[in-house]
Order: C-alpha cells, then sequence, then structure tokens
C-alpha cells in the first residue's frame, strides 16, 4: 500500500468518476486504475462498484475516514519537513560547558540571532557528559563540551575540534602559591582541592591527571558553577583547576590569582609556535552534533559561525605569538 494509491483512491471517491479523478491527481485514468486495482489487490476487496458513478462498496465505506487521516497526517509531516528543509525550524537548542557559555559563545549567539531573527535560540549550561547525553537523547542540536571519545563513538555523532587550552591554578590573591610565576607539581599536590562535580568532564580530566602521576587528588569540595568556585577560593588556601578560558574574570578580581602549571622539565615537553611551552595538562572543547542535523540550514550556520569564531582565534594567537617572538 501506498500514499499515492490513497490519494487516488480519495479522488475517484471525492469525484465518482476515475476520469475525473485522473484529471485531479494529474496522472492518466489507467494510472488511476492501476493504482485502484493494487489497493483492492492488497486488501483482499473491491473498493468501488464500477458502474456509470464509482460507488463505494462496503469495504471502501471503512477504508474512506482512514484513507483521508492518513493523506492529512502524509500532508502534514511532508510540510513540516519542507519547512526543516528551507530552514524554518521554530527553535534551535543548544548545550555547552559553562565556560564556552559565558566566554566564547556570545558574539556567536548575537550573530545567529541577527541572521536568522525567526528562530527562538535555547542555550543550557551543562557539563560535558549530561551535555552529550540529550544530545544522544534529542532534547538539543548541538552540544559544545570537553572531548570525551567514549561518548562520542555513534556512527552518526559528528565531533569538530574547536580548540586546546591550558588548564590553570585558581587561588587567593594572598595564597602562598602567588610567590611562584609557574607552580610546579611538588608545589600543586600539597593543597586541597575544589573540583566540579561528577559528570563533569574537567573532574575527570583532572583525577586522571594526578593518576598519572602517582598521586592523591586532595579534593575537599565540589562544584559546578564558575562563581561558585571564586567565592570559595578567595577565602583560604583552597585551590582549584581550571581551564584557562574559564578564569577571564578571576584574572580581574584583585581577591584572585592565577599561576600556569610550570612545564614539564623532562623531554617530554613540547614547544608550541610562538616559543612557550605546553602544559602537560590541557583540555580540548570540541563541538558534537549529528549528520543528519547539519543538513538542517539553521544548524548547519550556527556551525558555521562557531568554526569562523575558531579560526578568527586561532589567527590571533598566531599573530600575538610571532609579536612575542619579536620582542
Amino acid at each position: 500500500m501506498r500514499i499515492e494509491q490513497l490519494q487516488a483512491f480519495l479522488s475517484v471517491a471525492e469525484t465518482g468518476n476515475f476520469g475525473q479523478a485522473a484529471h485531479k491527481c494529474g496522472v492518466t485514468q489507467s494510472t488511476i486504475s492501476r493504482q485502484i486495482q493494487a489497493l483492492e489487490q492488497d486488501l483482499g476487496l473491491p473498493l468501488f462498484h464500477r458502474t456509470s458513478q464509482a460507488k463505494l462498496t462496503l469495504a471502501g465505506e471503512k477504508l474512506l475516514p482512514r484513507a483521508r487521516k492518513i493523506c492529512q497526517e502524509w500532508t502534514t509531516i511532508a510540510r513540516e519537513i519542507a519547512d526543516l528543509q528551507a530552514g524554518k525550524q521554530p527553535e534551535l537548542c543548544i548545550a555547552a560547558i559553562h565556560s564556552v557559555c559565558s566566554s566564547y559563545l556570545p558574539p556567536v549567539l548575537q550573530q545567529f540571532c541577527r541572521n536568522y531573527p525567526e528562530v527562538q535560540l535555547r542555550v543550557t549550561a551543562l557539563g560535558s557528559d549530561r551535555a552529550l547525553k540529550v544530545l544522544r537523547d534529542g532534547l538539543v542540536d548541538i552540544a559544545i563540551v570537553m572531548n570525551n571519545r567514549f561518548l562520542t563513538s555513534s556512527p552518526e555523532v559528528v565531533v569538530e575540534l574547536l580548540y586546546e587550552e591550558d588548564i590553570e591554578i585558581l587561588m587567593a590573591a594572598d595564597h602562598p602559591l602567588t610567590q611562584h610565576a609557574q607552580v610546579s607539581w611538588s608545589e600543586l599536590v600539597r593543597y586541597p582541592q575544589v573540583v566540579f562535580k561528577d559528570g563533569y568532564g574537567m573532574q575527570r580530566l583532572v583525577q586522571e591527571w594526578f593518576s598519572r602521576q602517582n598521586a592523591t587528588l586532595k579534593a575537599v569540595m565540589e562544584l559546578n558553577t564558575l562563581d561558585a568556585f571564586r567565592g570559595v577560593v578567595r577565602q583560604g588556601e583552597m585551590i582549584a583547576l581550571l581551564p584557562k578560558s574559564a578564569l577571564v574574570e578571576a584574572c580581574y578580581d584583585p581577591t584572585l590569582a592565577v599561576r600556569p602549571i610550570a612545564p614539564p622539565t623532562d623531554s617530554a615537553a613540547t614547544v608550541l609556535s610562538n616559543g612557550r611551552f605546553k602544559s602537560s595538562l590541557t583540555r580540548q572543547v570540541v563541538l558534537v552534533t549529528t549528520s543528519d542535523r547539519l543538513q538542517i540550514p539553521p544548524i548547519a550556520h550556527f556551525c558555521h559561525l562557531v568554526r569562523q569564531l575558531t579560526h578568527a582565534a586561532e589567527h590571533q594567537r598566531s599573530i600575538d605569538g610571532k609579536s612575542l617572538l619579536v620582542r
């Protein structure tokens, strides 16, 4: 049973004539006849009395209301999918980690709203694991999170690396570690730490790093907002390992201090193009969506804007690095 057969059936039922039904459907009368015959063969009973006027049989009367409902539903879904292909979707849902929401996404959100004013943007700050789960459940269209290959291994998932950044140390302005321009591993492990809650990629990253160093992480508190981290850390000797993009506001707060982690002293140290060392602790931030969503214009455009911002930031960092080398 095919939709065009049901449409042919409805046309004959409405006009009472195979020729008029053919004209209404824009096909030949023989095509209409074949479609009705195929439908009757599938159902096992005739649908029309073939007289001077095609009249519904008992089976035809049973089929009529259901055929109308099926064809109405088909028309509705066909229109909705056409609107989707044309970019006429009511909303675009994004889930992103907190630092991305606060410092990375705002210019992208502004530009998208100018380009697609009819699309309602919905942005939710979540931990990486939770953001990937709601993407997998179809509740959001795009997730911008810390890379986690274990949660993005499905064949339909598309993962794009946006940037990699150092993890640095947040501390109170009068903390003993502020005497160091860079904090060594041996100094870092001495102090209690505030960490992100379970389900956040940063907690897993820090725990794995400590494990590789055969050290115990002295986690004394779990939080889930950057404001809470700043509020707790400024009160005493607790420190927090946070990505550089999450520390922008702290750099302008006189009650707080930020220090980089000292580079490795062994041959594993990596020198970047700007002459600086790459920290042994970094995180990758990725854009995650699905291949089918990338065929929808507003989603594809949002991803394009994110890529543009990433490329512009990389270009600026390259210029800044060359300036440092010249000096």
